[in-house]
């Protein structure tokens, strides 16, 4: 779960971060009381789950109540790289001397936290990044051990940070270190990580992923939750509890158990063709979660044609058909399936596929055959 800047500044504010004083607003009026109320020089900022908001002029300075009404009237409503801003952060406005870059990331591969330092923060801190790889300093915390002093301490000297915030550095990296921990995330990331011109080091940004698996540790993060900004098909699956990924080709995809649909995916693709989804419906399939399936996967408009591929151990081949039975009678699908079956009461499964006769259902034997056949018809 990704959450906007202002939840992960009261985030950071909740474990003693230091932040740049400011305000929430989704009205113009509001905009404008809340600058009021912070008094002038004041910065309002897009309230988008993207990137590149300075760039997209989503992020504005505002020095008195006119600069800041045209601002927010030009800000709200605003289309970011396909993210429409329906709420704004109004922030007094900080003295900058110097940006940082600053995160802890969960790294899959070293299944660790990584806590990452750059002396060159702000905007296209990735281009910085590929270009010149040393000024980004990285560190892998033994989660036993946890993020230490000496750690903070080595990293700000590593990144070539100036010497007197060497230490105040340090010491922001492990109240980051203790947000990432606190609130099971698997990143929290400060750009820029702001050095004042009293020497202060200060948080004006904030963006923090929460592990979904968590949160029913975390009430209060699980209620920020913006559904809105979210995928329509990802978020229905959420609903009906089913396992889907939204990808970005032409075929949908529907298995049981994870393996099987990501050696499904690589089947579609060696076939020459592109998963629209991976869809996991789970062991144990029964026929209504078939049915919400299928509404997901042909919810999305890029879909051309669906593959059913199941193997049947604890989920039964039967219940599978009758599922795609019933969401053929209820939703009527436009779209060509492929439905291989294998396994428990596999022939059962094809039996009633053959007796129900459906429209434009198409049943393969062999998983590369099905792939086949599904991109053809997808084309």
């Amino acid at each position: 779960m990704d959450l906007l800047e202002y939840q992960g500044k009261q985030l950071f504010s909740k474990h003693g971060v230091p932040v740049p004083d400011g305000r929430h607003a989704a009205t113009v009026s509001e905009a404008v009381e809340a600058a009021e109320e912070l008094g002038y020089p004041v910065v309002i900022k897009a309230q988008v789950q993207i990137g590149g908001r300075g760039k997209a002029g989503g992020i504005k300075l505002a020095s008195d109540r006119a600069e800041a009404e045209q601002h927010a009237q030009a800000i709200l409503g605003m289309d970011i790289r396909g993210f429409t801003v329906h709420e704004v952060w109004v922030e007094k406005a900080s003295e900058i001397d110097e940006e940082y870059y600053a995160a802890i990331v969960f790294d899959r591969s070293a299944k660790q936290p990584m806590a990452m330092l750059s002396r060159m923060g702000g905007m296209d801190v990735e281009a910085v990044a590929e270009t010149d790889p040393e000024a980004m300093r990285m560190l892998h915390v033994d989660p036993l051990l946890g993020f230490q002093e000496f750690h903070g301490r080595r990293l700000a000297f590593e990144a070539g940070i100036a010497a007197d915030v060497i230490r105040p550095v340090g010491a922001m990296l492990g109240q980051l270190y203790d947000v990432f921990v606190a609130e099971d995330a698997t990143l929290v990331e400060v750009n820029p990580l702001l050095i004042t011109n009293a020497r202060e080091v200060v948080a004006l940004d904030a963006k923090v992923t929460i592990d979904d698996n968590a949160l029913y540790r975390h009430a209060d993060v699980a209620a920020l939750r913006d559904a809105s900004g979210e995928d329509p098909q990802e978020r229905m699956a959420k609903e009906r509890g089913l396992t889907y990924v939204k990808l970005d080709g032409n075929v949908g995809i529907l298995g049981n158990g994870a393996g099987l649909v990501m050696s499904t995916l690589d089947v579609v693709a060696q076939a020459g063709g592109r998963p629209a989804n991976f869809l996991d419906a789970g062991g144990g399939s029964k026929a209504e979660a078939i049915t919400s399936a299928v509404e997901v996967i042909i919810s999305d408009e890029k879909v051309s044609a669906v593959l059913f591929n199941i193997f049947g151990g604890i989920t039964r081949c039967d219940e599978v058909a009758r599922g795609l039975i019933e969401a053929f009678r209820s939703i009527e699908p436009d779209v060509p399936f492929v439905v291989r079956l294998d396994g428990t009461n596999d022939v059962e499964g094809r039996a009633l596929l053959a007796e129900a006769n459906l429209p434009n259902v198409h049943t393969e034997a062999t998983m590369l055959g099905a792939a086949e056949k599904v991109v053809e018809l997808a084309r």
